[in-house]
């Protein structure tokens, strides 16, 4: 004759598992998943800029270019990227704003068009920029350290 284990001893192991159980249940919360991280706190800045000999970025090809990223830190192939960066964002991101205002420099009138681009996305917005300079001087001047390179 097989002995079975008495009723009082099963029920107690069972309330006891149960007991357990449930109070696991209690302690472990769901697993939420973790808010999503933004890639960046900051717009993008990224740009190309090139310069040619020309009347047109069309028909020029460019002689130069290089590349200014200023968010989140100045970065790039620019020579002069914090100063560039710098110039950009007190203009606003407005090519035509830059200007060396010391008043020092004086340009010749002779026509050698210099023709400079920005192509690319300053803090978060499609940049287009074309503009024609009668000289090299002319551009320094007006373009401050941006178009330096």
């Amino acid at each position: 004759m097989r002995k079975t284990a008495p009723w009082r001893t099963v029920l107690t192991t069972a309330a006891a598992v149960t007991g357990a159980v449930s109070a696991l249940a209690l302690t472990a919360a769901p697993a939420q998943a973790a808010p999503a991280k933004p890639t960046s706190l900051y717009a993008p800045s990224a740009l190309v800029l090139t310069i040619a000999d020309g009347e047109s970025a069309t028909t020029a090809t460019p002689q130069r270019a290089v590349t200014l990223s200023c968010t989140p830190g100045p970065s790039g192939t620019h020579p002069n990227v914090k100063q560039a960066c710098t110039q950009l964002r007190a203009s606003g991101g407005d090519f035509e704003a830059l200007a060396d205002n010391s008043g020092t420099t004086f340009c010749t009138k002779e026509w050698r068009p210099v023709v400079v681009t920005a192509q690319g996305v300053w803090e978060g917005k499609r940049v287009n920029y074309e503009r024609v300079y009668a000289n090299n001087c002319m551009k320094r001047v007006a373009g401050a350290s941006v178009f330096a390179f």
